[in-house]
């Protein structure tokens, strides 16, 4: 089965004024899409792959055939984190978290607004482009990747992550990658965190 790229699972104009309508659209449709055709042509030459999630493939990437490794690690990463990204978003999202991901986040970062302060300094931090991510590794810790590399990629479910790519933010913020870490919280799904965390602790 060829990958695909999920639809929007909202408008392209509905994370206004937070994310723009073009953003989304080029994000979307032209970034996310160019990741998924990779994906799929470098699987065509290894046909015993096609039947693995993305999520299996990275997980296990040394066991990925050397000619199409690099591939898969960059555009299966691509995939995955944005097939993530764009369902921990919603319209009117934001706001306190709630759940036992609201429980945790206070056990583990002290409140919520030290938690958004550490994370947003460790993704304005992570240098050209990557990921901030929220992971469960006995108890919630912040990583950045480089590139599109995955948390999978290292044993990890990623729970929450915000991409720093130029691509996500410049046609709104340009350079102010701050702003748009600081923005991008008014997007956040917490209901669809909840579930990732249930998994992650699985």
């Amino acid at each position: 089965m060829a990958h695909e790229v999920p639809p929007l699972p909202y408008d392209y104009k509905a994370l206004e004024p937070h994310i723009d309508e073009q953003t989304m659209h080029l994000h979307h449709d032209k970034h996310h899409q160019a990741y998924v055709n990779n994906l799929n042509g470098a699987l065509e030459k290894h046909p015993d792959l096609g039947s693995k999630s993305v999520e299996d493939l990275l997980r296990n990437i040394n066991a990925v055939p050397e000619d199409v490794r690099t591939v898969v690690r960059n555009n299966g990463g691509g995939h995955s984190n944005h097939s993530m990204f764009w369902a921990i978003m919603k319209p009117s999202g934001g706001g306190e978290p709630n759940g036992p991901i609201a429980d945790q986040i206070k056990k583990d970062f002290g409140s919520f607004e030290d938690f958004k302060k550490q994370f947003n300094d460790a993704a304005a931090k992570q240098f050209g482009s990557g990921w901030g991510w929220l992971i469960w590794d006995g108890k919630l810790k912040i990583m950045t990747t480089a590139n599109q590399d995955s948390p999978f990629m290292q044993g990890h479910f990623p729970i929450l992550g915000n991409d720093v790519w130029e691509h996500a933010y410049y046609l709104k913020y340009q350079n102010r990658r701050p702003e748009y870490l600081a923005a991008w919280w008014n997007t956040v799904n917490w209901d669809e965190v909840n579930k990732r965390f249930e998994q992650a602790k699985k």
